[in-house]
């Protein structure tokens, strides 16, 4: 599991999920609020996964330049960053057109018509 994710599970929960994972969640977001593309969201998790990488070597000697720690990185950052880009996106649709659009459940919406 340790060569898999590039750290230990304990450092990878730590800083990948919680603390860089935080980050992916408000960069998600962000981006929904400020109606820019999905893509944008995933470059900018590339480069928050880096960062993950850089932390756990840094504070914790984990090896830098671990492709599979940082495929795990990614996919658990691109995870969260789309369900926050989701949310977001549903919440802004209804509560900005609510004459258009109606909530069909925390990540979706449909046309009033």
């Amino acid at each position: 599991m340790t060569e898999w994710l590039g750290a230990s599970p304990a450092v990878f929960i730590g800083v990948t999920v919680v603390l860089v994972g935080f980050c992916a969640y408000m960069t998600g977001q962000a981006i929904a609020n400020t109606w820019r593309p999905i893509w944008q969201m995933l470059v900018y998790c590339a480069l928050l996964a880096a960062a993950a990488r850089f932390l756990s070597y840094g504070l914790f000697g984990a090896p830098l330049l671990s492709i599979t720690g940082y495929l795990s990185s990614l996919l658990v950052l691109w995870s969260i960053g789309l369900v926050a880009f989701r949310f977001a996106r549903a919440r802004k649709m209804v509560t900005q057109y609510p004459w258009i659009y109606q909530r069909t459940g925390p990540f979706g919406w449909r046309s009033r018509h």
